[in-house]
């Protein structure tokens, strides 16, 4: 090579390089801002399910509460299709950065097989999501109520051999991981995800709350829709198995059963709250 080409072939490997690191960069910032938008997405959505929660609570006339009924309480507002296609852009840009989490997780914590199923679980579920807030949004037509849905999946369960049993186990799996997110919420393991060096420390102890009451309040739900899973099995009687709505109002007619639905509505708000928390301080 000529030493006239040495160094223009130099010039051209490096402006090659510097071209691959900008678009790998961009590529990575319209990543980043899918899984924000999911992240506030998610937080409207708990918003209203607590909201519709309260007004359970309250005695007042309510919807659905879990997904379906939030998105038809969004639809009935002037501004509601903006904000569901909003939603349905959110959900499916939060499907897409957990599914690219298990595929090349970013941290060394993130990349053992454990984080990186749960990554493509999340990803499938917050596929549904995006589709079924599509449909919605085109049809007008809500999917099937969680109570519903989970009806009909231990219906389809238990008329095969031992379906009765595996429900029930499904159960308990619901029960134990609840009770582990309880745990890792009162804990305030969540915290290692967040970007809160610029935060105050009041602040930083307002998200951190918000985390802790809005994640244990989930936690509770997958144990009460575990419960119900096991005494469905119990009796073998699918119609015993419940949903978010379902276990919300379940808790209703327990003893003490408003005040401690208030707390939980405060709770799933809380969720929805900490949810905006993430969508401006998740490592992502």
């Amino acid at each position: 090579m000529s030493t006239r080409a040495a160094p223009r072939a130099r010039r051209t490997r490096s402006w090659t390089r510097r071209r691959g690191s900008t678009a790998v960069r961009s590529r990575e910032q319209v990543l980043d801002a899918l899984g924000r938008a999911g992240f506030v997405a998610r937080g409207v959505v708990y918003l209203l399910i607590g909201w519709i929660a309260l007004l359970i609570a309250l005695d007042r006339r309510a919807g659905e509460a879990d997904r379906s009924g939030a998105l038809e309480l969004i639809a009935a507002r002037s501004y509601g299709f903006a904000v569901l296609w909003f939603l349905v852009v959110g959900f499916a840009g939060m499907a897409l950065w957990r599914l690219m989490l298990a595929l090349r997780p970013q941290r060394p914590d993130k990349s053992g097989a454990a984080s990186r199923l749960t990554s493509a679980g999340k990803a499938v579920l917050y596929i549904v999501a995006a589709y079924t807030t599509a449909r919605f949004t085109v049809t007008g037509h809500a999917s099937a109520s969680s109570n519903q849905q989970s009806a009909d999946f231990t219906t389809d369960l238990m008329r095969h051999a031992g379906g009765r049993w595996l429900v029930g186990a499904i159960g308990v799996g619901l029960v134990v991981g609840g009770v582990v997110m309880i745990k890792r919420a009162l804990e305030k393991r969540f915290a290692k995800d967040l970007r809160t060096g610029s935060l105050s420390a009041p602040a930083r102890r307002r998200v951190l709350l918000l985390g802790a009451v809005g994640k244990a309040a989930r936690g509770a739900i997958v144990v009460g829709a575990g419960g119900f899973l096991i005494d469905a099995a119990v009796r073998f009687d699918a119609s015993r198995a419940r949903g978010v709505d379902g276990t919300l109002r379940a808790l209703a007619a327990a003893p003490f059963g408003k005040a401690m639905l208030i707390a939980m509505a405060v709770g799933l708000a809380a969720f929805g709250l900490f949810s905006f928390c993430e969508a401006r301080w998740r490592r992502l």
